[in-house]
Parts: structure tokens; sequence; C-alpha cells
């Protein structure tokens, strides 16, 4: 799946052709995604201007004037095209192909920018896991929003705060970190990458790190500084380049190439000093990847 980084990089890629533009035509051209789409989908937002695009954790979320929010989510295979007169994307810089067949598009939005220029905006999806939803109201109240933690993106996210969401769980490090409840959109390549910053393993007591004592204070404010820098960094080089996410305009950033520990099994620890090397072990189905010698 997509993880925060890559969908903010979708929602950045979308915007300036999103934001302010007319839906002149909605076209779904099957029933369903995950879900089926909801009642009089494209009757509800054919016509409608798009006020603002915004994500909430891995959901894209399109606010339309007098109508409800449109929440999108990637699925495993999902992504956005855009085509604009004379091209059939905008131009990207790091290029990588990925499904155009016009058998996965199955949502178009033909739109009309504030300035008259036509694009259309396409969302093709070969699994078909992705889904597009309306929220009637607050899109924060919607069952796929509700209940979603504090987002990885803004200084909000401290050390206090994370100790107190952290307090009393005996469960491994990583998979506190990866409770949607406690923070919203960190997903497993970044909670690697922000652990090996930390220098702390993902096999510890998610607790041990939430105490008062002096080095639990230091210990859980390296870790959400580390939080905030690693999806700082995928955010700014374009999300992880998964094998099945593009950005936008059908490019893939770079930050995969920048990775310390995620998918790294057996090379030498990249921190300056440590004689250590990265491992892969398994904690509940999902790959971990760490360095024994240096996280602690």
């Amino acid at each position: 799946m997509p993880e925060l980084p890559e969908v903010e990089t979708v929602r950045r890629g979308l915007q300036p052709v999103l934001e302010g533009a007319r839906l002149v035509k909605v076209e779904a051209r099957r029933p369903d995604l995950r879900f089926p789409f909801p009642e009089r989908f494209s009757e509800r937002l054919t016509g409608k201007t798009v006020t603002a695009l915004g994500r909430r954790a891995k959901y894209l979320t399109m606010h339309i004037e007098n109508g409800p929010v449109l929440i999108c989510h990637l699925g495993m295979s999902g992504s956005f095209r855009v085509e604009a007169a004379g091209a059939s994307d905008i131009p990207g810089t790091f290029h990588h192909e990925r499904s155009k067949s016009a058998a996965h598009d199955h949502v178009v939005f033909d739109v009309v920018s504030s300035k008259d220029e036509r694009s259309r905006v396409i969302f093709n999806d070969p699994r078909r896991f992705g889904f597009m939803l309306f929220a009637e109201g607050a899109p924060d109240t919607h069952p796929m929003l509700a209940g979603l933690g504090i987002e990885p993106t803004g200084n909000a996210l401290d050390g206090p705060l994370l100790a107190s969401r952290l307090k009393g769980r005996r469960s491994p490090l990583k998979a506190a970190l990866l409770d949607q409840r406690l923070i919203a959109g960190l997903g497993n390549i970044y909670v690697a990458e922000a652990l090996w910053r930390a220098g702390l393993s993902p096999l510890r007591e998610a607790g041990t790190i939430a105490g008062s004592a002096k080095k639990a204070k230091e210990q859980s404010g390296r870790l959400a500084e580390a939080i905030r820098s690693v999806i700082a960094d995928a955010i700014a080089a374009g999300g992880s380049s998964l094998r099945d996410y593009v950005q936008t305009d059908g490019s893939l950033g770079y930050f995969q190439h920048s990775f310390a520990v995620y998918d790294r099994e057996g090379e030498p620890c990249p921190k300056l000093g440590c004689r250590g090397h990265i491992e892969r072990i398994v904690q509940s189905g999902r790959s971990t990847f760490y360095c024994r010698t240096c996280q602690r």
C-alpha cells in the first residue's frame, strides 16, 4: 500500500489541476472498486467546483462546493493520471511507466480550471483495491477517518506527546508505532527508517521510552524527531517509489535510494562508526529491517 509520503505526493501533483476547477463531467466506468461507488456518484459531482484537495493519513479528500467530501484511497495499485491539452501526462523528472491501459481507467474527471483550461484526471487501478466514498458531514467523522491519530508531519508530534501515547504499552515498539489510532499514516517502511535514525530497536517494549526517567524522555524526543524528519524527507523526495506506485505524472521519486535499513538485509549499517549489519526479521507477518548493534 502507498504510505503517507506517496499520498501527499499525489495530492501535491493533483492540487494545481483540481483545486478551483469545475468538474464538467465525471464518469465511473464500473459499478465498484474495492467497494461499490456511492449512489448517484457521477451526478452529485458533475458541475461542482473542487474547493480544496486535502489528505488525512493515507486518504485523499476532495472537498466539493455545496456537496459531499470525496474520500479516495489508492489501494495497492491505484494511481491518478493527468491528461492536459497536447500532453498525455504532466512532465515528470524520474520516469517509470505504470499501467495506462484504458481497461483499468475506472474513473474519469473532465475538469475546467478558473482560467478555462481543460484537462482530464484519470484514476487507474488494475487490482481494484482502491476506493472512492462520500463523507456527508465532517470528513473526520467518516468511519474510514474517525479514530485516526495525530499526523506525523508537524511539530505537534513531540517527545512528551509520543510518550503519553506509548505509556503502559507492552507491545513491541514497531507494532505500537503502526497503530493508526496513535499516529495516522505511519507505515512499515518509515517506521523502520525512523527507528534506525533514533537508534531504537523495533523489538523493545513500547512503554520503555515513556517513563519519567531522563533516558526515557531523551529516547521519546529522539524518536519523535526521527519520525517527523523521515516523513518530511520522503515527501520532499516524492515518496518511496514502491513497485506499484508512481507520481501523478507517471514518474517515481528517489527516496528509495536513500533508505538506510529498509530492504537492505545483509548490508553494512550506514551509521557512522557502527560495525553492524542490517538484519531482517518478521513481526506480525511483516518484514522488519534493523541493526541490532546500534539499535537498542
